[in-house]
């Protein structure tokens, strides 16, 4: 550890704690879910339904893309509604008006206000209390069962292809028959009843539901709970005092006078001959910008039928429905940014092990790429084949769709993806270790984290296999967010960050302490409030109140280091500057300081609006949702992706032209497009949903009439603009990687020139045992005669992107 040992004291204490943390009130998950009933039935002894029939339910709903066709307890999609909002809202009416025509004989509606008033006291006292037994059954009202009766009968019609409800399904952008076994719709309309309950029954012993009074529903007294205000207010107090401290600390505890090494005559990373792992990546890059197009227009396509369920009169819906296109985008999102990290892990682990690889180190990317393509295709094929209903039941959650956002994916799938990612920490780690047991006297802490993250990649994906098909909501929500944001927003967060030090450390640019330092540090304060931060997803998905205040306090903490992104992207952008040979990293650079950016803008700014208990209790399931999701996930990940892409096409083709027109169509159509996507559509609709769900509810926020307003579908339809400049700036920079990929000669530019001429003197010489990277203390191979910049301004992440992203 040597002069880093209180940094990796920090890391290690944050993760032990944090994780201590995670894992305490993981249990506290585990025994607060709430309850499935053994068996429903009515205070007259009917037997409804069982707890095997709300399972079966439940794998019903996965089949049609669960999470891609509307959501439950907000986590989903947006065109159709909230099905446990919608279901307790038409419930409650039911009853209301079955009250009503029974005690005075007339529709609730027509009753005086006093009556009225009497009948929903009435309807919140029984809906509250209506809790399971001490035998786990639940005894329902025999009003109750008639209004859940009443309520039933519409989601069947409308899951069906009745022509009474066609109308209703276009406006969701549902396939005509989209469950086709009036069996399943059955114990579909069972399964939205559990969830509809749990968010109305009093959770015993306490005054808030099992989901701590979410969804907004003023018919039976669902409003925000004190615990829910008060923890609002402490996450921001937190933030202030983490931001505070931050300010501190940057300007009594970091080094203002440690001057930047002197930068090398030529780039480092061109002394090595490209090894024949490294020179079998291309396929890699081409894999990436291919996923990035189709989901881009795969994207466009889906963003259309929030407007009309045909695509200008072509109704395709009933091949493509939008919950399948849906799973596609986001899938190949996922596909297409994984490959961009783990593509750069392989070009970096040669480098690290001297300029050479490792035997049959080419055989296992090859072997890596071809799995990775059969997981993606395979995947594909079996979301299709289950929304299409063309697979048998029982085989949906393992071949087809799990129905949950982001791990869409059939768990045969899943498992054989992380497979795929432990290949890939094999792959790193035959290149990684030699290099960090060799006793060669060289400062080893920067590539010890870089080891750990690699690691910490490969193992956590893992955690997506701790939940099963029929598992509790809840506990599958715990696991999914280890996936979603533990091992995406955390440990690829350290991974990104440690790469880049390390790259650009080894180009001599900064000095291997700065970058080391700055890492740790980094790594500790995202974790710090990224591990725990876990919880904020969880609010009100059947978890108490401590969960809550976990959750809001450390969350708060992950938005503190956003405040210093606009320092590192400058200070990405000032190392072109540092030596000529840096003009061939212009867009890649460009592509960092996007991250920079809209990590502060999504990840901060849209993360945190979405954060305190109180906001996302009015707008969990809204289009504030997809702002903060778009804006993160891309510009934060996306744009890193597209950089560790170009960076690497660079070195793997250093002859190649990239085109300026190209490449500032492509990096300016991303940026732009996004800007617009989210200021002239997302948000509008968002804060206009948000306002309804404060005054009415959020049923009224996505129901249809709210929805098919003429306001809305043109904001809808003003999207297109924003799509389109997106689409268009994709196209643009992924002709410019095949391009690149694709020139293999030809006369070189004058930055090109440089790296080919590197290129040409390292295969003279051979591969070299170690890299031409800075030695420890900071002087650089090469560098003699170059002068120094002089003394630089050192941030946490000056020398690194320290992307730390709050959570979507």
């Amino acid at each position: 550890m040597g002069i880093y040992k209180k940094y990796w004291f920090a890391l290690i204490g944050v993760c032990i704690v944090m994780f201590s943390l995670l894992g305490y009130f993981g249990a506290e998950v585990y025994r607060s879910a709430p309850p499935v009933p053994a068996q429903v039935s009515t205070a007259g002894g009917k037997a409804l339904f069982t707890q095997e029939d709300i399972l079966d339910g439940q794998t019903a709903w996965q089949s049609v893309g669960g999470m891609q066709l509307g959501s439950i307890w907000g986590h989903g999609a947006y065109q159709a509604p909230d099905w446990t909002a919608d279901w307790l809202h038409r419930e409650l009416t039911a009853w209301l008006d079955l009250a009503a025509r029974e005690r005075h004989g007339r529709a609730y509606a027509d009753l005086d206000a006093g009556l009225q008033g009497a009948l929903r006291a009435e309807l919140r006292a029984e809906y509250r209390a209506n809790g399971v037994g001490a035998d786990g059954a639940l005894v329902v009202s025999e009003r109750r069962a008639m209004a859940m009766a009443h309520t039933a009968a519409y989601y069947d019609q409308l899951f069906s292809d009745a022509p009474a409800l066609a109308k209703s399904r276009e406006s969701f952008a549902m396939k005509e028959n989209t469950l086709p076994s009036a069996e399943r719709r059955e114990r579909l309309t069972q399964f939205f009843f559990w969830t509809a309950w749990a968010a109305a029954t009093e959770r015993p012993g306490t005054q808030v539901t099992y989901t701590n009074n979410w969804p907004h529903e003023p018919l039976i007294g669902n409003v925000p709970s004190k615990e829910n205000v008060v923890w609002s207010i402490a996450s921001v107090v937190i933030l202030l005092a983490g931001i505070g401290l931050l300010v501190w600390a940057w300007a009594f505890l970091r080094d203002h006078d440690e001057p930047l090494p002197a930068a090398p005559a030529r780039d480092p990373l061109t002394a090595f001959a490209l090894t024949p792992s490294q020179r079998a990546l291309g396929k890699y890059l081409f894999l990436v910008v291919a996923l990035f197009v189709f989901q881009v227009f795969i994207g466009g396509f889906t963003a259309h039928y929030t407007v009309e369920r045909s695509f200008y009169g072509i109704d395709l819906s009933q091949w493509f429905p939008y919950s399948l296109t849906r799973t596609w985008h986001i899938q190949a999102a996922l596909f297409w940014i994984a490959t961009g990290f783990l593509a750069v892990g392989l070009f970096l682990a040669p480098v690290i092990n001297g300029g050479k690889d490792p035997r049959f180190q080419k055989l296992g990317v090859d072997v890596l790429f071809w799995a990775l393509v059969f997981v993606c295709v395979g995947s594909f094929v079996g979301n299709y084949l289950a929304i299409a209903q063309k697979m048998p039941p029982e085989w949906n959650f393992w071949l087809g769709h799990q129905g949950y956002e982001y791990v869409d994916l059939g768990r045969i799938w899943q498992i054989l993806k992380w497979v795929g990612i432990l290949l890939w920490l094999v792959l790193m780690l035959r290149g990684v270790l030699p290099a960090l047991f060799a006793r060669d006297g060289q400062d080893k802490n920067l590539l010890a984290l870089l080891t750990a993250s690699v690691g910490a990649i490969g193992l956590f994906y893992g955690a997506g296999l701790f939940y099963g098909e029929r598992t509790s909501l809840s506990v599958m929500e715990y696991w999914r967010w280890w996936v979603v944001h533990l091992w995406v927003e955390g440990f690829f967060e350290v991974f990104a960050t440690t790469a880049l030090a390390f790259v650009f450390s080894s180009m001599g640019l900064v000095s291997r302490r700065m970058a080391t330092t700055a890492s740790l540090a980094s790594a500790s304060l995202f974790l710090l409030g990224g591990i725990p931060g876990t919880f904020h997803h969880l609010y009100f998905s059947g978890t108490t109140t401590p969960v809550m205040a976990v959750g809001a306090s450390f969350s708060a903490l992950e938005v503190v280091p956003l405040i210093v992104l606009g320092h590192e992207a400058f200070e990405n952008w000032r190392l072109k500057t540092r030596a000529p040979w840096m003009d061939d990293l212009k867009w890649p650079l460009l592509c960092f300081v996007a991250v920079a950016f809209w990590n502060m803008l999504g990840a901060g700014v849209f993360g945190f609006m979405i954060n305190p208990p109180i906001s996302l209790y009015y707008i969990q399931g809204l289009n504030t949702t997809p702002v903060h999701a778009h804006a993160a996930l891309f510009g934060v990940y996306g744009f890193l992706a597209l950089g560790f892409t170009l960076m690497v096409l660079r070195y793997l083709r250093p002859r190649a032209v990239f085109s300026e027109p190209l490449m500032k169509a492509g990096f300016w159509g991303l940026n732009l497009g996004l800007v617009l996507m989210i200021f002239t559509s997302l948000l509008p609709i968002g804060f206009i949903q948000f306002m309804a769900s404060v005054g009415e509810g959020l049923w009224y926020a996505r129901s249809e009439a709210f929805m098919q307003q003429p306001l809305l579908q043109t904001l809808r339809w003003v999207r297109t603009f924003g799509d389109l400049v997106f689409i268009g700036g994709a196209v643009a920079l992924a002709l410019q990687v095949v391009l690149g990929l694709l020139d293999r000669g030809g006369a070189p530019a004058r930055a090109g020139q440089r790296l080919s001429e590197a290129r040409v003197d390292a295969r003279a010489r051979g591969p070299l045992r170690r890299p031409a990277g800075p030695q420890p203390g900071g002087s650089s191979p090469g560098a003699a005669g170059a002068q120094s910049n002089g003394p630089a301004t050192r941030s946490l992440s000056s020398c690194t992107h320290t992307s730390l992203t709050y959570s979507a």
